[in-house]
């Protein structure tokens, strides 16, 4: 592949890490192929703007390699997979840890499930969801923890808001996470990044996981990604529907699914790119919910 940076992966060039581990990604691809003895190696697919992964064979097999750009949360990407053991999740197939990078199962054809008119979406994700919210001994990071590290987020960025609102909005997010914490909770393996684009059509199940952001918590705080996915709808009829629906069939309590989806919308809504589209979610959770 060629040293200048694919497209998905320009905004990793600010920082002087993205820009050194982009200028090895020749190395490291070369080093997979020669590993795992793969061949057809094709493009790189587009999405992903913190991993470069791409489509091959292995031994007449089609597989996906995915390089990571190493931060937190890929450290425990392929442990997350090892336990779903293609439960409902694509195959790990195999693992480097020294270069980030995973052998997983290629789900085909791999279209969106937020891109289907044609299936009920929210059935899927409930089918899904039964069965990857699992019990592990694996020392995952404890949704506990996260919480303290937002916690400690939201105070900075209380101190440097630019306006009352802003400062108003932090506030009462710290209070619904406070509320959240004084009760003890459940522990199941969580993707807490499941939207629209990490479910993708398979052969071997209709719909198949794919890129795990592992997090031990409970099951309430597993519906805010869903609840938040603007690929199922971005109006607030249709995520209060999420809200409502996920929380009656999976038998998870309304209210801590609607304070942890504004928590970690708040938490992955500092961003200025993605800011104006998280205070509208957080608006929509919270006025006359």
């Amino acid at each position: 592949m060629s040293n200048q940076a694919p497209e998905n992966l320009k905004a990793l060039e600010a920082t002087s890490a993205g820009r050194n581990w982009i200028d090895t990604l020749p190395n490291l691809v070369d080093a997979c192929v020669r590993h795992w003895s793969l061949d057809n190696v094709g493009k790189p697919f587009a999405g992903s703007t913190v991993s470069h992964a791409f489509p091959a064979f292995r031994d007449g097999m089609p597989v996906v390699v995915k390089l990571q750009f190493p931060h937190e949360e890929c450290l425990f990407e392929a442990d997350a997979l090892k336990v779903w053991a293609g439960a409902g999740a694509v195959r790990l197939f195999g693992h480097l840890p020294e270069y980030n990078a995973l052998l997983l199962e290629r789900a085909q054809p791999g279209s969106y499930l937020s891109d289907d008119p044609r299936t009920d979406h929210l059935g899927v994700v409930v089918d899904l969801l039964s069965r990857l919210w699992v019990t592990t001994n694996v020392s995952f990071k404890r949704l506990r923890q996260q919480a303290e590290d937002w916690d400690t987020l939201f105070k900075n960025e209380h101190r440097i808001a630019a306006d009352d609102q802003e400062r108003r909005v932090i506030r009462h997010t710290q209070g619904l996470l406070g509320e959240l914490l004084s009760t003890p909770m459940e522990e199941v393996l969580i993707h807490q990044d499941l939207h629209g684009q990490n479910i993708v059509s398979a052969q071997r199940e209709p719909w198949l996981v794919i890129d795990p952001k592992p997090l031990v918590g409970e099951r309430a705080f597993g519906l805010a990604p869903i609840i938040r996915s603007f690929e199922f709808g971005n109006t607030k009829k249709s995520m209060l529907y999420r809200l409502d629906r996920l929380s009656e069939e999976l038998g998870v309590e309304r209210e801590r699914a609607r304070k942890w989806t504004v928590v970690q919308t708040l938490a992955w809504g500092f961003d200025p790119h993605f800011k104006a589209k998280h205070r509208q979610i957080i608006q929509w959770l919270t006025v006359d919910t």
